[in-house]
């Protein structure tokens, strides 16, 4: 069995430090079936500043925690981690039951894996540093496959809710708007060609403008990732209620059945009658026909009681799976990841160059976050790595020269927005490969006879104290 105890620093307030550590309790066991699971979680007030959410909102610290256990499992019996992390992978129709007693149905990290272990030469390129690091002493290379099974939904499961105002004005142009907010991640695009499809219009006939709360009341946080799901899902529904009303109108109009009414490329095909899209909603609107309808969604399926930790969460999981490798430094600490490799489960995806910048973008976020990103408190609770000359992340120098990424093209099973999934928070967890290639670097340090005491972040003075460790204990 595992037992996990959890003690996250919370700052002088509780601030989302409650959520947070439930997500992280939530996602603790990554893309691994537990039977045996003891989680206790200690959330502790401290006298530094008060801490709050961050992409992947306790996913991260859940992950690392378990990763950081089977490779040790496997360093212990002398195994490539990637064969115990598959012999405990969610099964298919057995082993599949998470530790809040949700069933995972969608399960495809083994199909990913397997897919990733080919196109990345994963088997021949382990050979191949264990090679250069039996003829290099100071220069150490190490390579790490690591999964993420993230779980998709707000656990407070009535925030799971999205509200949209879709107009259609006499020109044939749309405006929208709903509850999400666009913070560069891509949710007005994606949602302006969910419209565009529904209308069968361009996408520049489409406005969307900021959520405002005079407009759609109530919405929950841009957050969990289910940014699209939600307000997509909303757009979507109000845009079809409009469409019904313009079938309606056109086959009264033009003498012809609501099956003979069609909408494509900026026109409206009504038997042998064609107009277009702009033509028809004038039309409609001289006939008194309302072109304006609001729309509402709620994720369907979930429910979880937090008194028992039991319930289903979460609506569907996303998955995903990358391998690094780098290069240590073992008199410096120095270190470079070399190569990443990188296929992720966006379901169907809504918009593939969004996605991928998300995938590409959330993984060096999350590299950034385990190698060179590190918070120092001194003794007083003061933060003194507070600006860029103390406070690292990656930039466009840290993205390795090899850089593959693609997306597992497989539809979700579940009734998402066109079958897509989400694709927001889930990339951050696969920078943990790199965190687990640089254990690796280091552990051949001893010509892995013993485990590898690294720190995260891993920067280059820990990776240097873990060296020392690996030579004194050689």
């Amino acid at each position: 069995g595992v037992e996990f105890m959890f003690a996250s620093r919370c700052g002088m307030s509780a601030d989302l430090s409650g959520a947070i550590n439930d997500r992280a309790m939530f996602h603790c066991d990554n893309a691994y079936y537990l039977d045996n699971i003891t989680i206790v979680s200690h959330r502790c007030k401290t006298n530094t500043v008060s801490n709050t959410a961050f992409r992947g909102f306790g996913g991260p610290q859940g992950m690392f925690g378990i990763e950081v256990v089977v490779d040790e499992i496997a360093r212990f019996l002398e195994l490539d981690p990637l064969v115990v992390r598959r012999r405990n992978f969610y099964g298919i129709d057995e082993r599949n039951v998470t530790q809040y007693q949700q069933t995972v149905d969608d399960n495809v990290i083994h199909e990913i894996v397997d897919s990733l272990v080919e196109s990345s030469d994963y088997e021949k390129r382990v050979g191949m540093v264990k090679a250069f690091n039996d003829a290099n002493k100071i220069l150490k290379r190490g390579i790490a496959l690591t999964p993420v099974k993230f779980g998709i939904s707000f656990t407070a499961t009535h925030l799971n809710q999205a509200g949209a105002l879709l107009s259609i004005y006499t020109d044939g142009s749309v405006h929208i708007n709903h509850g999400g907010t666009e913070m560069g991640q891509g949710l007005f695009t994606k949602v302006a060609q969910i419209v565009a499809e529904e209308l069968q219009i361009d996408i520049d006939n489409i406005k969307i403008t900021a959520s405002d709360t005079s407009k759609v009341p109530n919405a929950s946080a841009t957050a969990a990732s289910s940014g699209a799901d939600l307000n997509g899902m909303a757009a979507q529904i109000a845009a079809r209620k409009i469409k019904s009303r313009l079938i309606a109108f056109a086959a009264d109009h033009f003498s012809v059945s609501e099956q003979d009414v069609r909408f494509f490329g900026n026109c409206v095909h009504a038997g042998e009658t064609t107009v277009s899209f702009a033509e028809l909603v004038n039309l409609a609107w001289f006939a008194r026909v309302s072109l304006s309808a609001t729309g509402f969604y709620r994720t369907p399926r979930i429910n979880y009681d937090r008194s028992t930790f039991s319930g289903r969460p979460f609506f569907y999981f996303a998955y995903g799976a990358a391998v690094a490798e780098v290069i240590v430094d073992t008199l410096t600490g120095e270190n470079r990841l070399l190569r990443a490799d990188i296929l992720h489960d966006c379901g169907k995806s809504l918009n593939p160059a969004i996605d991928m910048g998300q995938i590409e973008g959330g993984f060096i976020q999350g590299v950034g976050w385990l190698t060179s990103e590190e918070l120092w408190w001194n003794e007083s609770g003061e933060l003194k790595t507070h600006a860029p000359s103390t406070y690292k992340i990656p930039t466009s120098a840290d993205v390795p020269e090899e850089f593959h990424v693609q997306m597992f093209d497989s539809p979700n099973p579940e009734k998402t927005i066109y079958r897509s999934k989400a694709v927001g928070e889930p990339p951050l967890m696969l920078g943990l490969c790199v965190f687990h290639a640089l254990r690796d670097a280091v552990a051949s340090v001893s010509n892995n006879t013993k485990l590898p005491r690294l720190d995260a972040p891993a920067t280059p003075e820990s990776v240097l104290a873990a060296v020392a460790k690996q030579k004194a204990n050689a």
